[in-house]
């Protein structure tokens, strides 16, 4: 193969100092011997290129697909983890929310519960109380009533003593009866007794 790359190249360096001769030089064109040697330049670089850089690249392109694909699917884990966190926060904000709500309405609840205790309370307190007043004032009515009872039994008991104590003519009982209920009016009212006539 080398022998047969020497020929080639011998023959391609001869009929180019060959047609160079017979033509003219074009600008834009470069010269054949140019193109042959960056042909097989070319094709010595594509040989290396096919043979050793391009697994090496196609093994990278693999590895950085599989890193990709892999960063992919790890973002769609962590993605779905994010939801099912996002949720279970929001499943527990909705718990806390009915835990709050239910603290309010219990709370509520005994308060209304205390409020009715208090308001039982209190109106037990003032039917004992008027109970009580009741009682106190149908003592003192008692009372009163007792030591008007004794003030009348000692003033009719004087009164006879006055009466039967004088003599018997009916104008004369009459001006002792008008003469005490004089004394009794004339009186105060915090003394002790009625004063007698002969007293």
């Amino acid at each position: 193969m080398p022998l047969l790359f020497a020929a080639l190249v011998a023959q391609a360096t001869t009929t180019t100092t060959v047609a160079e001769n017979v033509q003219s030089k074009n600008p834009i064109l470069p010269s054949t011997p140019e193109i042959v040697w960056g042909a097989i330049s070319f094709a010595i670089v594509f040989v290396v290129m096919a043979k050793l850089a391009y697994p090496a690249i196609n093994k990278a392109m693999k590895t950085r697909t599989e890193n990709i694909r892999g960063n992919i699917d790890e973002a769609d884990r962590v993605r779905t983890e994010a939801e099912t966190i996002l949720e279970e926060y929001q499943r527990q904000l909705a718990d806390a929310r009915n835990e709050a709500n239910r603290i309010i309405e219990e709370a509520r609840q005994a308060a209304e519960s205390v409020r009715g205790d208090l308001v039982r309370r209190a109106e037990e307190e003032v039917a004992e109380l008027r109970r009580r007043n009741t009682e106190d004032l149908v003592a003192a009515l008692e009372r009163i009533v007792g030591q008007l009872q004794s003030q009348v039994r000692t003033l009719a008991i004087d009164l006879a003593e006055r009466v039967v104590g004088s003599n018997l003519d009916r104008d004369q009982n009459l001006r002792l009866v008008d003469q005490f209920v004089a004394e009794l009016n004339a009186r105060p009212a915090d003394s002790g007794g009625p004063a007698r006539a002969g007293s």
